[in-house]
């Protein structure tokens, strides 16, 4: 009989635990606490992600006003050379500067946009290892899986965001805006250790920093369909997620249900089936090359900005590059959420790519591609960047409002609206 039950609680041996005992009593009390937290905070229990990744980060002092000035005259000088090297004005509405644990506060919307869908696909997954004839027999019980779940995401997620947190540089790091529509924000903390570790001056590494920053918030502003597509190829992958039944109760066998902390320890990647099908490479290669793109377009246009006010600019940018290598945040981002490890080849052949559009059509025919994501270069466009522009300069004479409007009409997630009333 014991051999029957999940997740390897069977086989315990020896008598049943007291319910009188004062530490059984604080056992099961924690875990209707952890449980009732956990059903009632959606696929993933935020409030224990924030509580675990706040309490790995170290102590921080506010940001002062010297370091607000600073953030905002950087910013402000980015945007007023940008201007110059694209079509678009501004997306910059305002400016803030974090510190670590302000970060995972103020971008806690967008991280929901990111893993929900995820983590719900999976917890509907978990809810298969109930037997359909007993799940009408178990009642509120049968809702224990879901509790599970939402408490190992949350705490998967607090390890991801203390980790991420001790590294970004600013709100955009990861690959796209993760703060609120137009505040550009960069956390000092993080960008004092980055320079001393460059031997670089900080001005010059915060000024570097402002320059992509101010880059995403414009290339996303004026591409008002971008974010909704990211979000749609991570919720294609989520619809196909299956979950390997054997593996989680091998992974659950040593995990204390008392301990929502332990839940950090366990890897996913064991539990659903690493076999991606084939509308979830679709869209992770849809990913990838959206992703390339963005990283691509931001390079160039820095690159172009900065010209040659930067005298440190070559080493810069060398080591932007060395960091997405060995792992920064976007890679970190993606591999966390889909297993995507991304190319560093594609966003080398994205920037050969938009420079070649820029010398065929100019910067204004660059920047209409991103009209809609049906002009946008294709995986195999990357392969050969330069036979892009050649096509794309016969579409040259086209009219491109109707994309405009295309782009306008396409639906965007509810959360985005609600930002964007505000």
């Amino acid at each position: 009989m014991g051999s029957d039950i999940p997740f390897g609680f069977g086989n315990l041996g020896g008598d049943l635990p007291d319910p009188n005992d004062p530490r059984v009593q604080q056992m099961m009390q924690q875990l209707q606490q952890m449980m009732a937290q956990s059903l009632s905070s959606g696929p993933v229990n935020w409030q224990l992600a924030k509580q675990l990744a706040e309490s790995e980060l170290a102590d921080e002092n506010t940001v002062g006003p010297a370091d607000q000035a600073a953030v905002s005259e950087a910013v402000r000088l980015a945007d007023l050379w940008l201007d110059g090297v694209t079509d678009w004005p501004s997306g910059v509405s305002a400016t803030d500067a974090w510190t670590r644990k302000q970060w995972i506060s103020q971008t806690e919307d967008s991280w929901k946009q990111l893993a929900e869908p995820l983590a719900g696909q999976m917890g509907e997954a978990m809810q298969t290892l109930v037997p359909e004839e007993m799940s009408g027999m178990l009642g509120p019980m049968a809702d224990l899986m879901k509790g599970v779940g939402s408490a190992l995401f949350g705490a998967q997620m607090g390890q991801a965001l203390a980790k991420l947190a001790g590294e970004v540089l600013s709100s955009t790091e990861v690959g796209l805006p993760l703060g609120k529509t137009g505040v550009a924000a960069i956390l000092p903390g993080n960008l004092t250790a980055y320079a001393e570790g460059l031997e670089l001056p900080v001005e010059e590494v915060r000024l570097f920093v402002a320059l992509r920053e101010a880059a995403t918030h414009r290339l996303f502003t004026h591409t008002p369909w971008l974010r909704s597509h990211l979000l749609g190829a991570l919720e294609a992958y989520a619809r196909e997620i299956r979950i390997d039944e054997a593996a989680i109760e091998e992974a659950m066998a040593d995990i204390d249900p008392t301990d929502p902390e332990a839940a950090a320890t366990m890897d996913l990647s064991e539990v659903f089936k690493p076999e991606d099908t084939e509308q979830q490479k679709a869209a992770l290669s849809r990913l990838a090359t959206t992703l390339a793109l963005i990283t691509g377009w931001i390079n160039v246009v820095v690159a172009d900005a900065a010209g040659e006010r930067l005298p440190t600019m070559d080493r810069l940018l060398e080591s932007a590059r060395r960091r997405r290598a060995t792992g920064g945040p976007t890679e970190q981002t993606f591999e966390a959420l889909v297993g995507l490890q991304l190319d560093q080849g594609k966003v080398v052949a994205a920037e050969r790519l938009w420079r070649s559009l820029a010398e065929a059509r100019g910067i204004e025919g660059r920047e209409a591609v991103w009209a809609h994501p049906d002009l946008m270069p294709s995986a195999v466009d990357l392969e050969h960047p330069e036979g892009f522009a050649t096509v794309s300069e016969a579409l040259g004479d086209l009219d491109m409002s109707i994309f405009d409007q295309l782009a306008v009409n396409d639906p965007k997630p509810p959360e985005e609206d609600e930002d964007d009333e505000k």
